[in-house]
């Protein structure tokens, strides 16, 4: 017989697949065949694979077939894809001089932190893609080539210092559309692990990201100003926001997360960067294990926008200190912006572990707006709770010690 959580799940289900916020339908993404097959070789393999790539028919894939391939930064052309299969492993080789734009700050600290290539970029392009279930390795915690530290002690170093590290992302997607990354597992990235930036269409499912919960900025996927966005049966567990939407120079809009799990980061979240607002964003059947944050919106005046068209429904929450936080003036960052979070909804959310729940709002007349239906905690949570306007109610006594398969599947 069903318990009552379980079929929940199965109607939320079938409910997500009709109000999904991503605008176009989103079905699960197929391999497209190969143009050439690579085997890996013991050298710097950056030329070979970026010669088949420019040279793959429109529609194809160069497949890494076997073998560790160590490169420097690589660019997908428009319409083609990179195919990584089971046995093999794409190394990013972490010499900063091969990333660096030109003014040789890549892999050093200054007050910009925008020094380096990505290691994978895809820019201006339509319809290509990283598929397959081999491994992209983006080596954030190797010794970089003629530095006595790692990408990631560099980072570390960067916040003792209150400056910015120069550091590749490792998946970089500008102004594209309809861009698919499909079962690839991605780990140790130095910076983010996937970001888009003014990008319409991107599909991200069933990707795993695996990173070491002490390396810093290690985002796992950062939609930031792009739209019709669909991340889906994905399992990420890293140093930083395990997703976060955020909206620094466009808005960032009819986003859809179903059926994922995240282990350690920071969890789900929305901003701090939302200048230009973020909108109609659902998450569907998520289950959190270990993110320091379950689910999360975060801005201040200095990086504020409006956030609007959020529900959470049948996320399952356990062994996080902060199960749900809201918070609009995040780190105390004065400015001239004003951030707005307005109908954020909250459907079925049952938290197994004690935690901390915040709801910091600005101002009794620019409070939180939020609406809690059938929202079960346990004992001995803390709620606190100022400048917000809570509809609904949350019942103690959630039970359980895990939460099984309802999100990853």
């Amino acid at each position: 017989m069903l318990g009552r959580w379980s079929i929940l799940c199965v109607a939320v289900v079938l409910l997500h697949v009709s109000s999904a916020r991503d605008l176009r339908t989103v079905t699960e993404p197929k391999i497209p065949q190969s143009c050439t097959v690579l085997k890996a070789t013991s050298g710097d393999e950056t030329t070979t694979i970026q010669n088949a790539l420019d040279k793959c028919a429109k529609g194809k894939a160069v497949e890494l077939s076997s073998g560790t391939f160590s490169s420097g930064p690589l660019t997908v052309p428009s319409g083609v894809s990179l195919l990584v299969n089971s046995g093999a492993t794409l190394k990013a080789i972490p010499n900063p001089a091969l990333y660096d734009e030109g003014k040789k700050t890549c892999g050093t600290l200054d007050n910009y932190g925008v020094g380096c290539k990505p290691f994978i970029t895809i820019r201006g392009a339509t319809g290509s893609g990283i598929y397959g279930k081999g491994t992209i390795d983006g080596q954030g915690g190797e010794t970089m080539t003629g530095k006595s530290e790692s990408w990631w002690k560099l980072a570390r170093r960067a916040k003792a210092k209150n400056n910015f590290q120069n550091n590749p992302k490792m998946i970089q997607v500008n102004d594209s559309s309809d861009i698919t990354l499909y079962q690839i597992t991605l780990k140790n990235g130095p910076y983010y692990h996937v970001y888009s930036s003014n990008t319409y269409g991107l599909t991200i499912w069933g990707i795993t990201i695996d990173t070491s919960p002490s390396s810093r900025n290690t985002d796992g996927v950062d939609p930031m100003g792009s739209q019709n966005i669909t991340i889906a049966h994905c399992n990420i567990s890293t140093g930083d926001d395990n997703v976060a939407n955020k909206a620094m120079d466009r808005p960032t809009a009819h986003v859809s997360i179903l059926n994922n799990h995240f282990g350690r980061g920071h969890g789900m979240s929305i901003g701090s960067e939302i200048m230009y607002g973020v909108s109609d964003v659902t998450v569907s059947n998520l289950t959190l294990d270990g993110p320091n944050y379950g689910l999360r919106i975060k801005s201040n005046r200095y990086r504020g926008g409006v956030v609007t068209g959020v529900t959470y429904t049948n996320v399952c929450i356990t062994n996080v200190k902060n199960p749900i936080f809201m918070d609009m003036n995040y780190e105390r960052r004065t400015g001239k912006l004003t951030p707005s979070f307005q109908n954020i909804t909250f459907n079925n959310i049952k938290v197994l572990t004690e935690g901390d729940y915040t709801f910091n709002g600005l101002s009794d007349s620019n409070p939180i707006e939020v609406t809690l239906n059938d929202v079960h905690v346990v004992k001995n949570s803390k709620w606190v709770s100022s400048h917000a306007k809570i509809s609904g109610t949350y019942e103690e006594g959630a039970t359980g010690t895990t939460c099984g398969n309802a999100g990853y599947q």
